[in-house]
């Protein structure tokens, strides 16, 4: 049966409306950044008082850095994530080396960070952060806070990434190694043409399981960079590189974690021992990560070094949520203009 309203009725139902609209642009206020990406339960999004909350509930999460004299306080990135990235139950060994994560900052810049170098991943040892307040209180929005530099502030999303599995290599020790992906210079290595102006440098490992045993190699960014891949914080921030071995064991290193200018890791491409004897069954050359807590990304029989560009997603996911939020908009006016 069709029903009349009244002019009094019309003006409730454009209340109603209204506060509904409201009601439903405060629910989204609160939840400001998108996650997104290789995760068990699909596309979330967290706010404030979402990380306050886990940090009530999870106090070992709770962690603080400093930067330039300001104590932000927040729950490790690693440990928030950890629940909700998805599992490759294809790869026999260490899945985690494979994950990668891309923030983006309210002003539009991105960095790609290796969930293998963050702490308390059980390797590596970043203390990066989503932090909820500093010295001033409650943030605005949450924002990712690195004690090497590579901070994004007022996030807008978080991309979880994964590299697929091929399955297992052939093995076998390794004779030369390519460098590819997103350099200018890609190419073959071997002994005999190594970069020549590249300085040798030696490490000692002081953490398991292979605590004292010492490397000589050249530094991993200085190679990278004779291959070709930008300098420009920028472009570099938003990549890694994996290193695979002859096994098709692969290991994510992000370029921030060993940028002189953030990170500064003394990451290695090692072709000897100290003594400068070969690696033996660890082949021509291998990587040699001195600060991690365990050996897991010394990805040894080194085939191949791919340089990524990750590109984030979180911009064009808000574009396509904004379309939706417009549509229903428009269907709930169009819906009261029938009625009425």
């Amino acid at each position: 049966m069709q029903q009349n309203f009244e002019p009094g009725n019309r003006r409730i139902i454009f209340v109603s409306a209204l506060a509904l609209l409201f009601s439903s642009g405060n629910a989204a206020a609160d939840a400001t950044v998108s996650l997104s990406g290789f995760l068990t339960g699909g596309a979330a999004s967290f706010g404030i008082s979402d990380l306050q909350n886990f940090a009530a509930s999870n106090p070992t999460a709770v962690q603080t850095v400093t930067v330039g004299g300001d104590v932000y306080t927040g729950v490790s990135l690693y440990s928030y994530l950890h629940a909700t990235i998805a599992v490759d139950p294809t790869v026999p060994k260490n899945d985690i080396l494979r994950d990668y994560v891309v923030a983006t900052g309210g002003d539009g810049s991105s960095t790609a960070y290796a969930l293998g170098n963050l702490s308390p991943s059980g390797f590596g040892v970043a203390n990066d952060i989503l932090a909820y307040s500093d010295n001033s209180g409650l943030l605005a929005a949450p924002s990712l806070i690195a004690s090497d530099g590579a901070s994004e502030t007022n996030l807008t999303g978080l991309q979880v990434g994964h590299v697929a599995y091929a399955g297992a290599g052939a093995g076998g020790v390794s004779n030369s190694f390519t460098i590819n992906g997103a350099v200018s210079n890609p190419g073959t290595y071997t002994s005999s043409n190594l970069p020549g102006d590249l300085t040798p440098q030696t490490v000692t490992v002081t953490t398991p399981p292979i605590s004292g045993a010492a490397f000589t190699g050249v530094s991993l960014w200085k190679l990278l960079v004779e291959a070709g891949i930008s300098t420009d914080p920028a472009v570099y921030r938003n990549e890694y590189v994996i290193a695979t071995g002859t096994d098709n064991y692969q290991a994510i290193i992000s370029l921030e974690e060993i940028a002189p200018a953030l990170g500064a890791q003394d990451d290695l491409l090692a072709y000897a021992t100290a003594a400068g004897a070969s690696l033996g069954s660890s082949g021509f050359a291998r990587i040699v990560i001195p600060s991690d807590a365990k050996a897991g990304r010394y990805v040894s029989n080194i085939e191949s070094l791919t340089v990524v560009s990750a590109v984030p997603l979180p911009g064009a996911a808000s574009m396509l949520l904004s379309g939706m939020a417009a549509l229903i908009v428009n269907r709930r006016f169009l819906a009261i203009r029938r009625t009425a």
